[in-house]
């Protein structure tokens, strides 16, 4: 009788749980059970391991074969534990010594012919193997930097099981051929899915992407924009078709400062479970940017499918920008399910194979029509909406929604002066960025003894207690809330603002003109202040 075990590990969202593989040989009729709740594609491994090892050289064990996958109750799905089983394998058959596996934890797929081909999710097992004590990885050759990018663990990049038991038994290691440059790569095919994120993308260097320049006129949008960046703070533009809604927020990313090296793992992890992580940037640097289509369905955004939730739109867009264009349009089940998200930023679902906790802290961006055909605030411009359709189309947008956006714009129609350059050009994005980054510095030397990074984070509470604006700011506030034209989340979303608005202005505290700015932001009344470019006009 033959005993071995080894370690995997299992994905449960964008979370890992290590999942130890036994493996156990007895004298019978030869056969191949395998145990431990796997699904479809994890019980196809047996053909998958035995045409692997014998292609790889070595013999297969003429014995009955059993190999268990520990917790037996945690769903197992996915190619990823072939590599696992093959090494539980051939040391149970005594062709490996079973004690160099024993501490190992195995990550990958086989092919027939022995090779190790990538799967994803090889960050968040990487980071769950670490933090259950294990500092011995082996993964995909391909996927090597990825897993690197965990501290203190040794990576182990393999590109076939014959090199595995070379390294294991102290042989000489056999030289896989390369591919061919130039030619395809269908080891990749498992890396990168295409059409896995709804509209998703990494941003591109702001060098290479649009510039803010490119927008004509829209003072008072772009400011909101700079604010929104700085704050991280929900963003909503309205106005008439062809004002520049969506070139605005296509620009947002480029003004974002670089993520930074946790919020860069976080990202990775996310990307690397959907399968849209690009081959060879084992590290995601810049803010992500999802754009879903109307037609996305509420489990296409929040997260869903067979079996165990997958990451959505929110969890794509977790450290960047969720935006949304013609908001109206989306189903009012889909709004309505970002509203805990945005509390929290993360997105708890609960289906019949278990509960998945998946992070979503995004800068959401959203942009609306005043009326189905567009023209309502135009004067002259002939729309024929009844007011009731109006009014019904609005609502789509529902007041618990637009309640957690801090920033409600309206974006004008663009003059002729400003469309043909004769209002002169507008900041680029270099030079936006670089305020916004000075004003996060401010906000994080604030906040560098507490959890919160960015002023959108800061609980009301603390506000209130804590982080006070300077005497007499908050009188305009208090009159709205009397008025009713302020809540309670609208106030502390007030607050957070204004000190973005300080922040960018180089203030200590919020005075009253910050505050008098937030709440025109929010509330679209105007409060007397002078509209400019900069962080303060």
């Amino acid at each position: 009788m033959g005993f071995a075990r080894t370690c995997s590990v299992a994905l449960v969202g964008v979370e890992g749980v290590v999942v130890e593989v036994q493996a156990d040989l007895e004298p019978g009729v030869a056969a191949f059970t395998l145990v431990g709740l796997p699904d479809k594609s994890l019980t196809e491994s047996r053909d998958r391991v035995r045409a692997a090892v014998v292609n790889s050289g070595a013999e297969w064990p003429q014995k009955k074969l059993t190999v268990g996958l520990s917790p037996a109750s945690v769903p197992k799905g996915g190619s990823g534990f072939d590599l696992a089983v093959a090494a539980a394998v051939l040391g149970a058959a005594e062709r490996i010594d079973p004690r160099t596996i024993a501490d190992l934890v195995l990550v990958g797929e086989l092919g027939l012919d022995g090779r190790v081909r990538p799967v994803r999710g090889i960050l968040p097992a990487v980071l769950a193997a670490a933090d259950a004590g294990y500092r011995q990885v082996v993964v995909p050759e391909q996927t090597a930097g990825e897993a690197s990018l965990v501290p203190g663990v040794s990576v182990l990049g393999v590109r076939s099981l014959r090199q595995l038991i070379a390294v294991l038994t102290d042989e000489p290691v056999p030289d896989e051929e390369p591919a061919e440059e130039g030619r395809p790569d269908a080891m990749l095919a498992g890396l990168f899915v295409p059409g896995a994120g709804i509209g998703t993308g990494l941003a591109a260097d702001p060098a290479e992407g649009p510039d803010l320049a490119d927008v004509a006129g829209q003072h008072h949008a772009r400011r909101a924009l700079e604010i929104a960046a700085a704050g991280s703070h929900h963003l909503l533009l309205s106005g008439p078709p062809g004002a520049g809604k969506t070139m605005l927020a296509e620009r947002l990313p480029g003004i974002l400062p670089p993520l930074t090296r946790q919020e860069s793992l976080e990202v990775t992890a996310v990307h690397s479970v959907a399968g849209i992580l690009p081959p060879g940037e084992p590290l995601v640097r810049r803010a992500p940017y999802c754009a879903p289509h109307h037609s996305a369905t509420m489990q296409s955004l929040v997260g869903g499918g067979n079996g165990l939730p997958r990451p959505g739109a929110v969890s794509l867009a977790h450290r960047g920008i969720l935006f949304l264009d013609e908001a109206p349009e989306f189903s009012g089940k889909a709004l309505d399910a970002l509203r805990q998200p945005l509390e929290s930023g993360h997105v708890v679902i609960a289906r019949a194979a278990g509960v998945v906790r998946l992070p979503a802290r995004f800068l959401l961006a959203l942009a609306a029509n005043p009326c189905p055909c567009g023209r309502h605030t135009l004067h002259g411009a002939g729309c024929e909406c009844p007011p009731s359709l109006v009014r019904r189309y609005q609502a789509r947008l529902s007041g618990p929604l637009l309640d957690r956006v801090d920033l409600r714009v309206e974006a004008e129609p663009v003059t002729r002066a400003d469309l043909l350059g004769q209002g002169g050009r507008g900041e680029s994005t270099e030079v936006v960025a670089e305020r916004v980054r000075e004003a996060r510095a401010r906000a994080a030397d604030r906040l560098a003894d507490t959890p919160w990074r960015v002023n959108s984070e800061i609980p009301g509470h603390e506000l209130r207690t804590r982080y006070h604006a300077a005497p007499g700011a908050l009188a305009a506030a208090e009159r709205d809330i009397e008025r009713g034209l302020l809540t309670a989340r609208g106030l502390d979303r007030v607050l957070r603002v204004a000190w973005t608005v300080a922040d960018l202005a180089g203030h200590d505290r919020p005075d009253h003109q910050d505050v008098a700015l937030a709440l025109e932001m929010r509330t679209g009344v105007a409060r007397g202040v002078p509209v400019g470019t900069g962080a303060r006009a």
